[in-house]
């Protein structure tokens, strides 16, 4: 078998029989991978875990997980970085690993209203990280306090629910403007723009899908970067079993080539094999059918601000989630590694944000729902407690 007559479609995407048309049926994510987003919290007597069980269900870059909690001393909870799950090539400075840990500290902050309780959030109370990565030293300590005058945030209830969307999306459905109202308020807690772009402004939206694709071909045929991807692909449901984390592929043709070794993870494919070819063309049909982009810019970029970044995008996404929209990162134009310099410059300019941080650019719109990301379950988190 010639693995050139096979379209390879990572993180999500399907795999065709070059010529054929034949599209197969994935199979579904195993139920234990997805145990985390059933009734969350259920059982649990420490009110830590409670609300840990909610921030566990944050969305991270290429689902790494990285959150480790320390619950060793009562009525506190120490947030550290797994410094084994971190994206070197595609995240050189970890910026958007610090989102990640924005995420989780805002659904922690509304697991805690809907308990009653104000979570007094310290960042960084050892010490900022470095410009590169982080280091031993917490991203943030946590107090839980009861405070009658805490109010509960509607946006709570959105958070089993929030799931990043990968597919096509309708374009001949418009995000009403009620939803684009509801997105833009969830931001207001912290200091960064957010715009957004549909239909009404075509030659803006063929800009930014310009741009998208051609950070998304980059990114595909650099070597490096896309094995990193493959790093983190779990194919299949022993694989998404085992490891409940990063990029899940399901479908019975991938499966099958792996089985048979005709898909080595352990190499880049040429710029112009059908591995390449095949996912850049079902990324442009997706692109295709996106009715809508939004982004969040800062005005600058240290620690605190990527925290906060993270925090207002999750805030973001649970907003749209209300209204049943859906969004999926389009991280790739946002990234600092050398080859994709390009495309953030594009990106900062068409965005007017020279000279700020595009932290979070996003396709949005209405597409058939997707089942959620699989999850390592709380006790993977903890340190100890």
């Amino acid at each position: 078998m010639d693995r050139r007559n096979f379209l390879r479609v990572v993180g999500g995407g399907v795999i065709l029989a070059a010529g054929s048309g034949l599209v197969a049926c994935a199979a579904a994510t195993p139920p234990e991978a997805l145990a985390a987003w059933q009734t969350p919290g259920t059982g649990e007597t420490d009110v830590r875990r409670w609300v840990l069980s909610y921030a566990i269900l944050a969305p991270h870059s290429h689902n790494l997980q990285s959150w480790l909690v320390d619950l060793a001393t009562p009525q506190q909870i120490t947030l550290y970085c797994d410094p084994t799950r971190l994206l070197p090539e595609t995240d050189p400075y970890s910026r958007q690993i610090m989102m990640s840990h924005g995420t989780f500290l805002e659904l922690l902050d509304l697991a805690a209203r809907e308990r009653g309780l104000r979570a007094e959030i310290t960042l960084f109370p050892e010490g900022v990280f470095g410009p590169v990565r982080p280091d031993q030293r917490p991203v943030a300590r946590i107090r839980l306090v009861a405070d009658a005058g805490v109010t509960r945030d509607p946006l709570f209830a959105q958070i089993v629910h929030r799931h990043t969307n990968r597919n096509a999306y309708d374009p001949a459905r418009a995000i009403p403007d009620a939803a684009w109202r509801a997105m833009a308020a969830a931001v207001a807690p912290w200091p960064l723009r957010f715009g957004h772009v549909d239909a009404g402004a075509a030659q803006a939206l063929a800009a930014q899908r310009a741009i998208a694709i051609e950070a998304w071909r980059i990114e595909l045929t650099t070597p490096r970067t896309i094995l990193e991807s493959y790093r983190w692909l779990r194919i299949g449901s022993a694989e998404v079993a085992k490891h409940r984390d990063g990029l899940t592929l399901l479908d019975p043709k991938v499966v099958w080539l792996e089985r048979l070794g005709l898909f080595d993870r352990s190499k880049a494919p040429a710029p112009d094999d059908s591995a390449t070819t095949g996912q850049l063309d079902e990324f442009n049909r997706k692109l295709a059918t996106t009715p809508a982009f939004l982004w969040l810019v800062s005005p600058g970029n240290d620690r605190v601000i990527q925290i906060n970044a993270g925090r207002a995008y999750v805030r973001v996404q649970l907003a749209a989630t209300a209204h049943g929209v859906v969004m999926q990162p389009l991280q790739q134009a946002l990234q600092e590694y050398p080859e994709v310099a390009g495309p953030y410059r594009d990106i900062h300019r068409v965005l007017d944000a020279d000279g700020q941080t595009v932290q979070m650019w996003a396709r949005a719109g209405f597409a058939e729902p997707v089942p959620p990301a699989p999850r390592r379950g709380l006790d993977a988190h903890i340190l100890r407690g």
